[in-house]
């Protein structure tokens, strides 16, 4: 048997056996279970006991209406419940007393349907936004999966705070993006203008990162236009091509001085911000998707404790939250700039080399303090089962 299934219905056996054990589940509520039948029914055993029912409170055996009376208000709801699943699940349960221990369980799995269900939504948005050229749809289904989390955290008693997993789950194959065709088209204009227009990268360097072009190798050639800019030293086909092979990335087959070549030939006139929004909303959102995969990717591992799943969750949403504040630099109001430094004549300016330390070594965001919720503990004593009459 599936253990989640019998643990829906041990719980609901061990209610229909004792009305009080509902007094130790308040905190668990009819969407946590999985099958509509088991929903269906705890919803009306809820019901019976606020419509004060006679069986609940009563002294002496549980009256046999307390079964037949919350089948018959489940049925009302939902369709192909028979006057005997009831039995079969008084069946199913081995202590009545064990309901809260039960309740935990179904909880348990409904936390791990809640962040797949919400991962797959986030994966489906950032494909569809990605189609469309927006951004908006994956960033707001991103923030409702981190709120769900924050909320399951609370229900299930634990600080919501991202947590790297002790072992790093196995890569999910890189799925090309969508448009790649586009993607490429605008990576290697936007490669071509920062050649021909040196000036430009002071536009994009701030908040572009090699890491969002879709294209290895293009990310790989900002790279080498971002470390000569960041040293102040001229830009073109020549000492491009240096840099690259400095760099090893001729020796490694990552470019070839035809592609090179090929790029710094090209187009070189157009807009490098505009360009580098383009990249960068590209790189958005199939950063999202790939963290919808991840979270995906736990909440089908049953092993995962939910606290563990829950804040696993949140660290592979950092990812995203790091792009996002980049992508909401690049369309912020820009910050009021500081007087400028005098050159040095030993060096590149201070302000300049404060960009190359902030882009080598990026500071992460921190989490977001959240308040730790607690979730009601059931009652240490617990009336003993009774039998129906």
């Amino acid at each position: 048997m599936n253990p989640l299934l019998g643990a829906e219905q041990a719980l609901l056996g061990a209610v229909l056996l004792d009305p009080n054990q509902l007094s130790h589940l308040d905190w668990l509520a009819p969407d946590h279970f999985y099958r509509p039948v088991h929903q269906a029914l705890f919803a009306a055993l809820r019901k019976l006991r606020s419509d004060g029912h006679p069986a609940v409170g009563a002294d002496g055996p549980v009256p046999l209406s307390w079964v037949t009376d919350a089948a018959k208000e489940a049925g009302l709801h939902v369709r192909g419940l028979t006057p005997v699943y009831p039995h079969t699940l008084i069946q199913a349960c081995p202590r009545s007393e064990h309901a809260p221990v039960y309740g935990r369980m179904v909880l348990e799995g409904a936390i791990h349907r809640a962040v797949a269900q919400h991962a797959i939504r986030l994966h489906q948005v950032a494909r569809a936004d990605a189609l469309r050229g927006e951004v908006k749809g994956a960033l707001r289904s991103a923030d409702v999966l981190a709120g769900v989390l924050r909320d399951l955290a609370r229900r299930w008693g634990t600080e919501p705070r991202p947590v790297a997993p002790t072992t790093a789950p196995g890569a999910a194959p890189a799925m090309p993006p969508v448009r790649g065709d586009q993607v490429a088209e605008d990576e290697r204009f936007l490669l071509a203008v920062l050649a021909e227009q040196p000036r430009a990268m002071e536009e994009v360097v701030d908040w572009l990162r090699p890491g969002d072009f879709a294209n290895l190798a293009y990310g790989q050639l900002y790279r080498c236009l971002g470390a000569l800019h960041h040293r102040g030293e001229p830009i073109d086909r020549i000492t491009l091509l240096w840099e690259a092979q400095r760099r090893g990335l001729l020796a490694d087959g990552t470019l070839s001085g035809e592609q090179l070549t090929a790029i710094c030939d090209g187009v070189g006139a157009g807009s490098a911000e505009w360009l580098g929004e383009r990249v960068m909303r590209s790189s958005l959102t199939r950063t999202a998707a790939a963290s919808a995969r991840a979270v995906r990717a736990l909440a089908e591992d049953e092993a995962l404790v939910p606290g563990r799943l829950i804040n696993y969750a949140l660290h592979a949403l950092g990812p995203l939250d790091e792009v996002r504040v980049r992508w909401e630099t690049a369309n912020g109001s820009p910050a009021p700039k500081s007087p400028a430094s005098t050159p040095v004549p030993d060096g590149p300016p201070p302000a300049r080399v404060h960009v190359a330390l902030a882009r080598s070594t990026p500071r992460p965001v921190p989490p977001s303090s959240v308040l730790p919720g607690s979730a009601p503990t059931p009652s240490a004593a617990r009336p003993p089962s009774r039998g129906h009459s």
